[in-house]
């Protein structure tokens, strides 16, 4: 198959993002370079979507090209977290488990080790399919991606003091008042240290994160230039949680599928390099918008939009 060539688009002070095929920009990053590879690649969706999807029955295949090569480009010590949506099969209201084939192939053929998985639930989704779920009214509404958190090493880099969350109420109440040590039914001994404030509760791996951002800077932008806004965004603490727990600063965060550069936006905040690759141009072009500094590598009526769309007021 042919690929679409790769140009530099534009860069900031920590990043660059291309434009064209990753299977074309993948040979040309260097062997364990890469500390994170964190991406959404579009879904295996019965109904075709602008943004690429591939068939059901051929994305396992088609997602297995790149997989070699993100093993090669991986640091020993680094991590692949992969969001995958889930799918139903055409014409009926039964699963498909690609998400899983591709799990056991990433792991048996391409070398990675699975080291946790996690679930992305976003309580903004709206109910669909329709025929199953308003119409016929025989399933309930798919909230959930699966989100497999892979490595090339048994003992990928993580700190999940990184990404504490905020103590409960009772444990704020328990860390103030005092826990008296005593025996667990289970016969475990908890000791004083169970209230010890360690700055904040351990999260679990379910991530509660709605994606309900629909009048951003970076829209209102993209339609002041009359760009398309990519629809499937995931959210910036999608994002900020993983670069967050699996690396340090100086880092090297990559994105094969950037669509709107998500990954890009919250590494540079976060002071992490990082890399994208886009396949399609007005998408790319549209996440420009997303930082306040970067360099344009288009023709000058690109620039000519992105002028004015920087003019839109976005206090508002």
């Amino acid at each position: 198959m042919k690929t679409q060539a790769l140009k530099l688009y534009y860069k900031t002070p920590l990043g660059q993002a291309y434009l064209g095929d990753s299977l074309a920009f993948l040979p040309q990053v260097a062997s364990e370079s890469v500390d994170l590879i964190l991406t959404s690649p579009p879904f295996a969706l019965k109904r075709k979507k602008e943004y690429g999807n591939e068939d059901e029955d051929k994305y396992v295949d088609w997602f297995m090209g790149f997989a070699g090569q993100l093993h090669r480009i991986l640091k020993p010590e680094g991590s692949f977290v992969l969001d995958l949506g889930g799918a139903y099969m055409p014409g009926f209201p039964v699963r498909s488990i690609y998400q899983f084939e591709l799990l056991v192939r990433l792991v048996k053929e391409a070398g990675f080790y699975l080291a946790q998985e996690f679930y992305h639930y976003n309580p903004a989704r709206l109910p669909a399919p329709a025929e199953w779920v308003n119409v016929r009214r025989i399933r309930v509404k798919d909230s959930v991606n699966v989100v497999w958190w892979l490595s090339k090493s048994q003992n990928p880099k993580a700190d999940n003091r990184k990404v504490l969350k905020p103590y409960s109420d009772s444990m704020k109440s328990l860390l103030k008042n005092g826990y008296t040590a005593k025996l667990r039914p289970s016969g475990h001994d908890i000791s004083d240290k169970f209230s010890r404030d360690n700055g904040g509760a351990i999260p679990p791996n379910l991530l509660e994160l709605a994606n309900t951002d629909s009048n951003s800077a970076y829209q209102k932008k993209c339609r002041a230039a009359g760009l398309k806004v990519h629809p499937a965004r995931f959210p910036a603490g999608f994002a900020d949680f993983f670069i967050k727990f699996l690396t340090d600063e100086g880092d090297l965060v990559f994105d094969l599928f950037a669509g709107s550069n998500t990954t890009g936006l919250v590494a540079e905040t976060l002071g992490r390099r990082w890399l994208a690759s886009e396949l399609s141009e007005e998408y790319l072009e549209g996440s420009a918008f997303r930082f306040d500094s970067f360099e344009l590598e288009h023709m000058v009526s690109v620039k000519k939009k992105i002028l004015v769309a920087n003019s839109v007021n976005t206090q508002a």
